[in-house]
This record gives C-alpha cells, structure tokens and sequence, in this order.
C-alpha cells in the first residue's frame, strides 16, 4: 500500500506545474527516507547496533504509536550532521513563553537568553515521538524547512536535552530523584512515550524524601493517574501520610505545602493527633494562610478539603463553631453537624462487619491520643448523661504494664469531665477525671458498667457519690475485680469483637 502511495505521488509530480516539482520533489525524497527507515526497522525489530561507519546506516527506529519497542543506540548519531536531515533550533527564554515550536520573530530572538542548535534526524524523533512526527509531516511550512525551531523556558533546557538523547541511546544520565522528575515532565510535554516508561522504573527503584514527593505529587494529573505511575503515586501518598501523620509537629512545615499535598496528609487514617479538633484547626489555619479572601476560603474547603475532616469525632465545642464558620457551606454543615450529633447519641452495638459505605470516610476513627466518646444528651446545661467509650483489644494491650488513656473531654452540668483508663497493678482500672475549676464544690453520683458477653448487655460494675472539690480522678483500680492476664485474654468475656464497651452514667446533685 505505501508503495502504491508513493507511486501515485510520483505521477502526480510529473503531471503537476512546474513551478510546484522541486518542492513536491523533495516532500517525496522525505517520505521515502521515512519508507526506507521503516522498512529497516521490520527487518531488523531484534537487532542491536554498534556504532561502526559501515553499518551506520541501519537505524532502528519506533512507530509513532505507544506500542512501540525501543531501538538500539544511536548515540553516535547524536547532533552528528553526517547522519542527521534536519537542524534543531532551541530558543532558550528566561521568561515563561506560550507556545512551544512556533518560529520566534526576530525581536523574540533577540529577548531569548540564548539559542541552541542541534543536527537531528527527523525519522528518528518522528519515530520516538508523536510530537515530532506531527511536526514533520503536517504539511505546513515548518515541516518542508530542514531548520526547525523550539522554544522553550531555560528551566526546561536540562531535561529536554537529557530527553533528545533518550530517543537516540535509550538511556539517562541523570539518577536523583528531582532532576529525573524534570526529565519526566519533559518526556510527558514532548510525548515520548518510551523515556516515560523509563522514568517509571527508574523512580521505582529511588529511596523517597520529603522533597522527593512534595516534586512528584505536584506533576501534572495525566501523569499521576496513569497506570505505570499508579504505584509510585499510592507509595509516594503513603509516604507522605506516614512522614507527617503527627500534624501537630510539622506544623509549620506542612502549612507551606500546597493543597494537593494536604488533602493527600488529611485524607490519612493513621493521623497521630489528639483529636479530630485538630484536623478541623490545621485546615482553617491552612486556607486562612494561603486564601485571604473568604468566597476563596469557601470554594476550596467545598471542593477539596471539608471531606476529609470526621465530623462525629469532633468536640460539641468545635461543631459549634463549625456552624457560624463562614469559611463552609451553611447546607454542608448542617448535614454534617445532624450526622455527628445522631452519631454522638447512638447507643453503641455490634455491626456485622465494616458497615461504613460512606465515600468521604466520615465515620472512620484515626489513630487518635484522646478517645472519642459518644453521649445521649447534647445540652450544655444537662445534669444528667450517659457516656460511651471503646477501647480496642490491640489499645488495652498496649497499657500493660503502666499506660494510661484519656478521653476527649465533655461538659456535664456546667462543668468537664474526662475518661482515664489505665493498667495499675496487674489490673484494668477506670477513672472520672474533673477539670479543675476556680473554686466551690459539688456533689455528684457514677456508675461503671460494661458490655459482657454472652448477652452482650451492659452490666455494672462500679458506683459511687462523691464530692469534687478540685481537681481529682476518681474510680476504681480494678473495674472487673481479675487479674490483668484474665482480662486481656482471647477469650475474655469483656471484648465483643475485639473492642471493650464502656459506659460511664454521671448525675449532678443539687
């Protein structure tokens, strides 16, 4: 067929004015330059070349299309006019420019920093590159002249010319991290689908640093989202979460980082903090640092980061100021703070497996310091509650021989209270801690209880009426009154699928 093609073209020349045969003369001496090249490529898919003058006519070279099979090394060829057909004019700007092969006029040649020539073989680069091959047989002005023109920003010179030598020797000079992340951008703006494929393993094989994923997770989605970057993108995330779960020390480190890299740290289950309080501070602090402006502020906590926030493990402090937070969406937080408070309120009980469809992972608990709790009353002034909390098998373990663990605080009465669990004395204990208040004393009554197998009902375990007058902890070392061996073990009647129910009944006297 393309011999059929060329034939036609050939008669076409000869019938055609003579004012049109030497450009149409030489169109087709480029066309059958291609043809041979090609044909040398089908006869030689499994050949590797060394470089000698009397083979250094046999140049395997790719089809534009992705599936192409590299080539040999033509490194020899490399900027040689001896096996070169064209002459590569790079433009090198210090100021960011909007096209890239457009032919500069003489004034931008003159504001360019400085121009790079190179001798290029067209079916080389054509074959390597589905830019190139546009750029060499679209039929406009640019693809008849033998002098080709590039313009690019002088922070891309390095990387473009790592890349041009990639389609001819199949290699890389460069092997940190960053510099060959610039190589990859270079290879995804030109289309060089094969040293793309090359940068994927290469960075397979890097050790990953801070800087390293911060480059990488700010290259462009098309990148990212294709599927031999796949697994660098998850490890890179992963790495990321890992590095700054605990948002509370790189602080400020992370408050420089820009969005795409805090939604990934966020998004984190394994987050090392207190409470989801937290999380829900760092992202005000975080817009309010890089938005002034609050229909901004808005737009991004909108689209990209209120998902990432678990509403129900928030304080009722927070979720009120969460409600007159201009910074989100009056129907966003509404729902959100309905959800929470039912979630608070619920009575816990067993669920048959996960149980969590929701996509924004709402419900799902982090890896917090301070325990979540849940309540069945929300008003401020309530002198009378019921407080939940659970504790993991793998969290109890972890107390022996002397670890402690607080809940996250709640208001009872007018006054805070919180949750200590802790092994003392080969034993699981429980405590009500009171936050010290300015002065005065009452009077108050609580009871103990957890959730026991087999019923799977709650059953007391500890009652009392005391006075707080500063700030104290009362209950009891020994909630079950066993030895802490008994009580951890496999088939312990205290653990329902692996957690620990708590509930804690608290009543204000007058």
């Amino acid at each position: 067929e393309k011999r059929s093609i060329y034939l036609y073209i050939y008669l076409f020349i000869l019938l055609s004015p003579s004012i049109y045969r030497p450009k149409l003369i030489k169109l087709l001496e480029r066309f059958i330059y291609i043809f041979c090249c090609n044909l040398v490529l089908q006869t030689t898919e499994n050949f590797s070349f060394t470089a000698s003058p009397t083979r250094a006519r046999k140049v395997v070279m790719e089809s534009p299309g992705d599936g192409c099979c590299d080539h040999g090394d033509f490194g020899f060829a490399f900027n040689d006019s001896n096996f070169s057909d064209r002459v590569l004019r790079i433009c090198i700007y210090s100021e960011p420019i909007e096209s890239t092969h457009e032919s500069p006029s003489a004034a931008e040649l003159r504001t360019s920093r400085r121009v790079k020539t190179l001798h290029i073989s067209s079916p080389i680069l054509a074959g390597r590159s589905p830019f190139f091959y546009k750029l060499f047989s679209n039929g406009m002005r640019e693809s008849e002249e033998s002098h080709i023109t590039l313009r690019i920003n002088d922070s891309e010179e390095a990387s473009l010319m790592e890349v041009l030598k990639f389609m001819y020797t199949n290699r890389l000079t460069v092997t940190t991290g960053i510099a060959v992340l610039d190589v990859l951008k270079a290879a995804d703006k030109f289309d060089v689908a094969s040293c793309m494929r090359h940068c994927s393993r290469v960075l397979r094989n890097l050790r990953m640093t801070p800087e390293f994923v911060l480059a990488y997770l700010n290259l462009p989605s098309t990148i990212l989202m294709a599927a031999s970057f796949q697994p660098i993108t998850v490890a890179a995330k992963q790495f990321y979460a890992v590095h700054y779960k605990d948002i509370t020390k790189f602080q400020n480190e992370i408050l420089s980082l820009p969005l795409a890299d805090v939604e990934t740290i966020i998004a984190s289950d394994d987050l090392q903090v207190k409470s989801e309080d937290e999380v829900y501070d760092f992202v005000i602090k975080w817009v309010w640092t890089h938005f002034p402006e609050t229909k901004d502020r808005r737009e991004i906590i909108t689209n990209r980061l209120a998902k990432f926030i678990r509403y129900p493990y928030m304080n009722r402090e927070k979720l009120r100021h969460l409600f007159y937070n201009d910074d989100f969406d009056p129907e966003f937080v509404k729902k959100v703070i309905l959800e929470a408070i039912l979630f608070k309120t619920e009575l816990p009980a067993r669920k048959q497996g996960d149980g969590n469809t929701n996509p924004d992972r709402r419900f799902v608990e982090r890896a917090y310091k301070y325990r979540p709790i849940k309540m069945v009353e929300f008003e401020k002034q309530s002198r009378h509650g019921v407080v939940y909390m659970e504790l993991k098998r793998e969290m109890c373990a972890s107390l022996f021989p002397s670890g402690i663990v607080f809940s996250n605080v709640f208001p009872m009465g007018g006054e805070w209270f919180q949750l200590m669990a802790r092994c003392e004395m080969d034993s699981f204990g429980l405590f009500l801690c009171m936050k010290e208040r300015e002065a005065g004393s009452f009077e108050f009554e609580f009871e103990f209880a957890a959730r026991l197998k087999p019923a799977q009902e709650f059953v007391s375990k500890f009652k009392r009426r005391f006075a707080f007058k500063n700030r104290i902890a009362v209950g009891t070392a020994n909630l079950f009154a066993i030895p802490w061996t008994w009580f951890i073990e496999e088939d312990s009647d205290y653990f329902i699928d692996g957690v620990l129910d708590l509930r804690v009944e608290l009543t204000i006297k007058d």
